[in-house]
């Protein structure tokens, strides 16, 4: 293969014009190159891990398997009120069985939460999650840091996140109900 530029040069002037026109062809393909390959490139605010992948896979079968997500009532959770988080008739908020499962199939130190919108953002209703003080498990406690704004505008959020104080390696997805409206998040992640 000639270099291009001799190509230029070497051509008689009638064949200028379409060694040019591949020149440009040229460069535009090798611009869209790495284009594409900057967007499958992880990075802290998409990257994802197989592992918390499988977790949130299997999060979000088992809870398709009990119905449609909806909220219905309120309950009290970590001593505040929340709305009642439901998929099917089962009500998640202080049930700790399906997190619980998730969270011990992913390994050493996987967390899962379930948590539902409210008037003050999201909180969390059933989680593996202790809290910092190892006073239990962190229900009641909101969603902070950089996927809040992600799951506000109904998208996941995926990479390093701090779960209160902790460094975590997680993926937030939102919960949607029939009509589409974002009334919670799965959360699947481990500590880094």
């Amino acid at each position: 293969m000639q270099p291009i530029t001799l190509n230029l040069i070497a051509a008689p002037a009638a064949a200028r014009p379409r060694a040019r026109s591949r020149l440009v062809a040229r460069i535009i393909a090798l611009a869209l190159g790495f284009l594409a390959s900057s967007l499958l490139v992880p990075s802290t605010g998409n990257a994802q891990d197989a592992r918390v992948v499988k977790s949130m896979e299997a999060l979000k079968a088992d809870t398709a398997k009990l119905g449609a997500p909806k909220i219905e009532g309120n309950e009290a959770v970590g001593g505040k009120e929340a709305p009642a988080l439901y998929f099917g008739s089962t009500k998640m908020n202080n049930n700790f069985a399906m997190v619980d499962e998730v969270a011990k199939a992913g390994g050493k130190g996987m967390a899962a939460t379930l948590l539902v919108k409210s008037d003050v953002g999201f909180i969390r209703v059933a989680t593996n999650v202790q809290n910092p003080d190892g006073s239990g498990r962190a229900i009641g406690t909101a969603l902070a840091g950089p996927a809040l704004d992600s799951i506000k505008a109904g998208k996941a959020f995926f990479g390093e996140v701090p779960i209160l104080g902790t460094g975590y390696i997680a993926d937030y997805e939102p919960i949607k109900d029939a009509s589409g409206a974002v009334i919670g998040a799965y959360l699947v992640g481990y500590k880094k």
